[in-house]
């Protein structure tokens, strides 16, 4: 894998929390980072849990107002706007 050097700042507590972890894990400090920015990256995508509960919220508003209808009645109305697709409109040609 080629590398590329880069140069952060980054606070003392950082510095002593990388240097901590690398040692108990006996990897180089370059290889701790690495792995830190790929699991962050694969977690970035995730929703937050405020984001997830919001949009469960909305999901659950928009359920409560399909109207409850019988399947028949569905079924029904879905073969007229196919027939008034088919036909140039629900009204007719003429409407």
């Amino acid at each position: 894998m080629a590398s590329t050097k880069v140069t952060f700042s980054l606070d003392d507590e950082t510095i002593s929390c990388l240097e901590q972890t690398a040692e108990r894990l006996r990897r180089a400090k370059s290889r701790v980072v690495r792995e830190a920015i790929r699991e962050y990256a694969a977690r970035a995508d995730r929703l937050g849990e405020a984001e997830r509960l919001h949009l469960l919220a909305t999901l659950d508003e928009a359920l409560a107002r399909i109207p409850e209808r019988p399947a028949e009645e569905v079924d029904r109305e879905l073969a007229e706007l196919r027939r008034a697709r088919r036909g140039g409109g629900r009204g007719g040609a003429g409407a």
